[in-house]
């Protein structure tokens, strides 16, 4: 029996062959399986141990944005869920087609339609992958969207805008959000709209941002503007150890409030820094109880060396590190082959990324690790930070804990409840870049308070028949709550 309430549509064999009309449709069952599951580590644990969780019933292949209108139509005539999936990359669920019914594949309705070199303007479908794209941007136009998730290989254009995604190069280059101008976004009922696309604008309220982050459930993302900027041609690095986190947040902060933004701008506690470092510091020796700033620009050489004396300047208090951590770093940040292992071997393993004002950052550091760190059966708590602006930052949260595996669930659970709840009472973002999905659904009407409730209304007045990737953001859906346990 799947972990997971909430009633499964049926797909009658007759809607089957509608969707067989327009597109190529999937029914293998070890397929619909594969394409029925993200990253979320609680499915990987069922997974683990052999619990059925609810998979679709197909899945549709669209090559172009007709395709997707086609199939939204069908099923929105035919009251069918509709969980839209490309690179599947997610941590929280939010593509896992919770109720079944229809998966819609998006990964063939990629590359890149235009790049307006004068207004570094790309034009770009919703399938699109990471990785290639970012060449072609620098071999073809020598740009750089500048946006390099750690699952840069793994996930897409759309996805990135569904869950409000971030590059690890963002305190330069921004979130996805910052890099939007337009989209194109197929509604429930297959109507076809485009947002945005000037500058800026004052026609009423941005629309555009409507959709970025609604993960899939007010409407179907198949194209983007997105701002671009010309490819980088220097670097600077450099790396500290302070002897308290609470050091490194505050000079992170003072290199912001001077208006310097390094591309990476990453503070690691000391229990991270000893695991990404081996406790190395470089010159000066190392401690292992070390709490490690990396910092790396890249741009125009004139004001990469003034951000760089910037950061000099600010962390004139800290002893300086080698810069080699920077290889040992950029050689490993996107290797996320670990997580299956842990699981594999019966830990319970996760990471959560939360935001808040410099101001309350001190807090929610000790009280997320002090709630993680209360259980019994957890092994470690840990944080970093991992992107700054001017008036806040996202602290990166890490945990692992080891308990008899017919416990993995419960534990799991408790530790996301504790660690939410501080975050909540700390005065932080319930997230800063994976979104909610399905394990943060809980969470949602707390975080947003009445405002979920408009949430909700525009989901109702979006999609009317509650098709659009049911059961994620937390909101009302016709076939049930989801919801574990």
């Amino acid at each position: 029996m799947s972990p997971l309430r909430g009633r499964v549509a049926e797909v009658p064999d007759a809607l089957v062959e509608r969707l067989e009309s327009v597109c190529k449709v999937d029914r293998a069952p070890d397929v619909v399986a594969a394409w029925s599951r993200d990253w979320w580590p609680l499915a990987m644990i069922w997974d683990d141990d052999d619990t059925p969780v609810t998979t679709a019933t197909v899945v549709a292949r669209a090559n172009t944005s007709d395709d997707v209108a086609a199939v939204a139509r069908v099923c929105h005539e035919a009251r069918v869920p509709l969980t839209v999936v490309a690179g599947r990359s997610g941590v929280c669920g939010a593509s896992m087609p919770v109720h079944g019914g229809v998966l819609l594949d998006l990964t063939n309705l990629s590359g890149i339609v235009d790049v307006d070199d004068t207004s570094l303007v790309l034009d770009v479908r919703a399938g699109t992958f990471g990785t290639p794209l970012e060449q072609s941007l620098r071999d073809e136009f020598g740009a750089t969207l500048g946006h390099w998730p750690q699952s840069i290989d793994l996930s897409t254009v759309g996805g990135w805008l569904a869950c409000r995604s971030a590059g690890q190069l963002s305190t330069r280059y921004g979130k996805i959000e910052d890099m939007v101008l337009g989209l194109d976004v197929v509604l429930a009922d297959g109507r076809t709209i485009e947002t945005g696309g000037a500058p800026r604008a004052a026609v009423g309220p941005e629309l555009t941002q409507l959709f970025v982050g609604s993960e899939g459930t007010l409407g179907i993302i198949t194209a983007a503007r997105l701002r671009l900027r010309p490819a980088p041609t220097s670097e600077v690095r450099a790396a500290f150890a302070f002897d308290r986190f609470v050091d490194g947040l505050d000079a992170c902060r003072r290199i912001l409030r001077r208006g310097a933004t390094p591309a990476v701008l990453r503070l690691y506690d000391a229990i991270e820094g000893d695991r990404h470092f081996g406790g190395a510091e470089g010159r000066g020796g190392g401690t292992g109880d070390a709490n490690m700033l990396l910092v790396l620009d890249e741009g125009d050489p004139a004001l990469i060396d003034a951000v760089l004396q910037v950061v000099q300047e600010e962390c004139a208090g800290a002893r300086v590190a080698d810069r080699a951590l920077l290889d040992t770093w950029l050689g490993h940040r996107n290797d996320v082959s670990a997580l299956h292992h842990y699981i594999a071997n019966g830990f319970v393993v996760d990471t959560m990324e939360v935001a808040a004002r410099w101001s309350a950052l001190p807090n929610v550091y000790d009280n997320v690790l002090a709630a993680l760190r209360s259980f019994d059966d957890m092994a470690v708590a840990s944080a970093h930070l991992s992107h700054a602006y001017v008036d806040g930052a996202c602290l990166y949260f890490t945990f692992g804990g080891l308990t008899p595996k017919d416990q993995r669930e419960d534990l799991y659970r408790r530790a996301w409840d504790a660690a939410m709840e501080a975050t909540l009472a700390s005065g932080a973002a319930l997230s800063h870049h994976h979104g909610i999905g399905l394990n943060r659904g809980r969470y949602a009407r707390a975080a947003l308070g009445d405002a979920f409730d408009v949430l909700a209304a525009a989901k109702t007045a979006l999609d009317p028949t509650g098709i659009l990737n049911p059961g994620k953001l937390g909101l009302p859906s016709p076939w049930g709550d989801p919801a574990w346990p």
